[in-house]
Formats: C-alpha cells, structure tokens, sequence
C-alpha cells in the first residue's frame, strides 16, 4: 500500500472501545501526529474513550458516538446518519480504524466510506473489498500475539508511519492535580508515608479478584506493614469497594466517585504504588509511571501494563484467553487462584525497587 503522504492533514482515527483501549492507543496516535507537521488528529470514538482523550495530546478533537456494534445499547438510526454527516462535512483526508483483533472494522469501514473519507486503513480478518482501501490481513491469533499497544502501532507503520515502541503518555491539568492533594489531605493520607492506590472493580465480572481476597490483601498491607491505603472506583463501583474495606476492617477511605479520570490520573501519578486488576486505571498508572501490581484474569492476553514496572498476577488455567465478560467455567480459578500472599509480596517488591530509584 502508498505510504500516508505528509499532505494528509486530516486524520479521522476511529477507537470505539472504552479508556485503557483509547490510552493503549496513544503512542500510534503520536506516531501519526508526529509524521507530518501541522497533521490534526479527530478521534471518534466512545464518551469514556473521549475522557482519555482529553488527557491525550496528541488528540485535537474528539467526537463521541455510541456505536450499535459494540457493548451499548443500540442507537437511534437517525443518529447514524447525523454522524456521516458530521463525517462528510469534516472532508477528512485519511482515517485510521483501530481495533481488537477479535472485532470488525468494517462498520466503522462503511462509516467512513459513506461519510466520503477517501482512504481507509485498518487490520481486518476477512477480504474488504472497496471498504478499505489500506487493508492490513489480520495476522492475530493464528500467527502472531502482540500486546494491544504493538498491534496498534504496526498498523500504522504499515501506512508508512515511524512507530517504534513508546510509552503511554497523558498531560494532567493542574486543577486535577490540585484537587487530588486537597482530597488526599482531606482523607488523612500522609503523603510522605508509605501509601497505595487499590482500585478492586473491573467492568466485566470475570476480571474481578475476589472481595475476600482483597480484603486478605489490604489486612496485610495495612496491619503487618504500616501501608496506608486509598481505594478508587467510579460511582457504579462504590458498594463493592465499600464490602472489600469493611472486609478489611477499614483499611483506608474510599475516593470511589469522588474524582473524574483527570483527578484519578494526578492521584496514581502522585502514588507510589497501585494494585488493580486488568483494567482501565491500570494503563493510567503506565501513561503516568507508576509501579503496578495486576491480578490479571486470563481473558485477554494482550493487555498488560506497558513500559511501566509491574507484577503481573494470575493462576495458569487451561481455559485461558476466553476473552469473556463473565468466567464460562463458573470457577474464575484464574484470578481466585492468587493468593493474597502473592499479592503482598509483588506490593512490598515494587516499594522497595521504588524507593532506590531517583524521583520521577
């Protein structure tokens, strides 16, 4: 395929999934923006996508649509049609649809195509005809396994685009910064003692470690070695974030659904540690730096923090990579077959690799 020329300033690029996938995005976005002086990148994509865009800079513009193709509810038709109009009346010169290997860009594909954008890139599993007119054959999983990261910028090194591996990124406004401290002091959190981020809720059931497991967790953490603890969620998130402190005995105060996602970036990034399971805030804490211990559930193996110090946890089961929101077995043995101990450790290995590095 030609190369994506320099004269190509009006990049429609097209993430519909939800803010880790949009921040695993990122450094093929830069790549993009960087190719080309004065190129101006619009991001179509989910309203929970558009909050992680907004900490992205590489991105100028977002458009949010919630796409009938994906884990929504359907939309009006109508809304549809006013998107390919919004779409025609940018006269993008490009877009770039970024996917999982598992979903279809050809929705998107027709999209863009009756929105009249003249060229079309993505990766793609079955023959597209004119939808695209850069198709790039999809090589996962018979072939290849790429973190979502590395997938995302080969496709755009396919278009000719300089992509090597770069870390995620974000830019976190000061205000944020200044209201994560103020809530920090206001919890009681002694920012110049040891202290961690737990953020226990995932949205999909199977990425969920136990409650009970993560109260075993933060006892330890807490009781056996003087942690203070910060628990995090959305609002949705509040009830279950409440069970694992009660299970706790009160390990520490609960910000779930007091910070927006540019406040929950300047508290990780003020933290020296965060423990979480695969999930969004977990790719915040990689595009920010901080050190992260994972209770990776076995659903998706491309998605584990990127360039960021990690430990990554989980049980080897033979029903890995089921790439399902609820476990099809019933045991979830991937996940409930990490012990806390494990958990504690990975913690307490982070803090000290931490503590002999220079400040970030």
């Amino acid at each position: 395929m030609p190369p994506l020329p320099p004269t190509a300033a009006r990049l429609l690029c097209v993430r519909l999934d939800t803010m880790g996938d949009v921040l695993m995005t990122g450094p093929a976005l830069r790549a993009l923006r960087a190719a080309a002086p004065g190129r101006r990148l619009t991001l179509l994509t989910s309203a929970p996508g558009a909050a992680a865009a907004a900490l992205m800079p590489e991105v100028d513009e977002t458009i949010v649509y919630e796409a009938p193709w994906m884990k929504r509810e359907l939309v009006d038709p109508d809304a549809d049609a006013e998107l390919i109009a919004t779409l025609a009346d940018r006269a993008f010169d490009a877009a770039v649809i970024f996917t999982v290997y598992t979903q279809s860009p050809l929705p998107a594909a027709l999209l863009c195509h009756l929105a009249g954008v003249p060229r079309r890139a993505a990766h793609c599993r079955e023959n597209p005809y004119a939808l695209l007119t850069d198709w790039v054959p999809e090589p996962e999983p018979q072939r290849l396994g790429r973190h979502e990261v590395r997938r995302q910028l080969d496709l755009v090194a396919a278009l000719g685009v300089p992509a090597p591996d770069s870390p995620l990124a974000v830019q976190i406004p000061e205000s944020a910064r200044a209201r994560a401290r103020a809530t920090l002091a206001d919890a009681g959190v002694d920012g110049d003692s040891a202290w961690a981020v737990v953020h226990p809720g995932a949205t999909a059931p199977s990425r969920r470690y136990p409650a009970e497991a993560w109260a075993q967790v933060c006892r330890a953490l807490t009781a056996d070695h003087g942690l203070q603890l910060v628990f995090t969620g959305d609002s949705g998130e509040s009830e279950a974030v409440d069970r694992v402190r009660s299970l706790a005995g009160d390990a520490g105060p609960s910000l779930a659904g007091r910070l927006d996602l540019a406040q929950l970036a300047a508290l990780v990034d003020e933290a020296p540690l965060l423990l979480a399971g695969n999930t969004g805030p977990v790719h915040l804490a990689a595009a920010v730096g901080t050190p992260v211990v994972d209770l990776y559930a076995l659903t998706n193996p491309q998605h584990t923090p990127w360039m960021v110090p990690s430990r990554v946890l989980s049980n080897d089961v033979p029903c890995r990579w089921c790439y399902r929101s609820v476990c099809p077995e019933g045991h979830h043995l991937c996940l409930r077959g990490v012990a806390p101990e494990q958990v504690v450790a990975a913690a307490r290995e982070l803090l000290a690799e931490r503590a002999g590095l220079s400040p970030r």
